[in-house]
């Protein structure tokens, strides 16, 4: 099954701490007066300019394999294709917040609003990772009302450009679910157009699929480091 996905702007607020967070202020450290004024206003023209949507398409283990590989130019050795592997269920997914928003970021950069810019981007950008986790509560939510899942089911989004998986697996992933449909498009580079998109495979299993440990080659040079705090994420009920 295949079908457009209503994220709404409730399901992927943003809220100043993440935000902060976000940009390397942690939580115990209050942020300057200016700087709490800087994240209104571009929390503001979050709000006006944000046109959340994303795509959702069911996809078996066999037919996942052949997209996975992509140009061939994955790491030899990732945590996704032991993963997926070991699914119950297997969906495609991407999301986009719009075209307009990240016309906006542009435009701060290109006058030199630098600023606004960095914020406005960062709030994009902790909203499309909790677009990532919405996408990972509808699907499961629909795996459960027709009695595939149970209490024990988790839910990851893994994407291209991550842990070992090339950028241009983009391609094949696009050929097969279509994102075009709400305005998503990939440049030469395999980088989604508008620029606040995310992609990937959400895969349901047992939380003990999800468990790696981060010693693989590429991990050195990893400059997110959240697969621990997506591990955590599989101990919530």
């Amino acid at each position: 099954m295949r079908e457009i996905v209503n994220i709404s702007i409730d399901q992927i607020e943003p809220n100043p701490s993440g935000v902060f967070e976000l940009q390397g202020i942690p939580a115990s450290t209050p942020p300057p007066d200016r700087v709490n004024v800087l994240y209104n206003s571009a929390e503001a023209l979050f709000y006006k300019m944000a046109a959340p949507i994303g795509i959702m398409a069911d996809i078996s283990i066999h037919e996942f394999a052949d997209i996975y590989p992509g140009n061939g130019l994955n790491e030899p050795n990732t945590p996704l294709e032991n993963i997926y592997s070991q699914a119950d269920y297997l969906a495609l997914f991407a999301f986009t917040l719009g075209a307009e928003i990240s016309r906006e970021i542009e435009n701060q950069y290109k006058n030199k609003n630098l600023a606004m810019a960095y914020m406005l981007d960062s709030t994009a950008s902790y909203s499309a990772d909790k677009a990532a986790e919405a996408a990972q509560r509808i699907f499961l939510d629909g795996l459960l009302s027709r009695g595939k899942a149970d209490e024990s089911t988790r839910v990851l989004l893994y994407s291209p450009g991550y842990c070992g998986w090339h950028v241009s697996g983009q391609g094949k992933l696009f050929d097969y679910l279509k994102p075009e449909e709400i305005g998503i498009t990939l440049n030469e580079s395999f980088l989604m157009i508008p620029l606040k998109s995310i992609s990937g495979v959400l895969v349901a299993g047992k939380a003990d699929i999800h468990r790696f440990t981060s010693n693989y080659p590429f991990c050195a040079h990893c400059q997110t480091r959240n697969c621990r705090e997506r591990m955590n994420f599989l101990t919530v009920t």
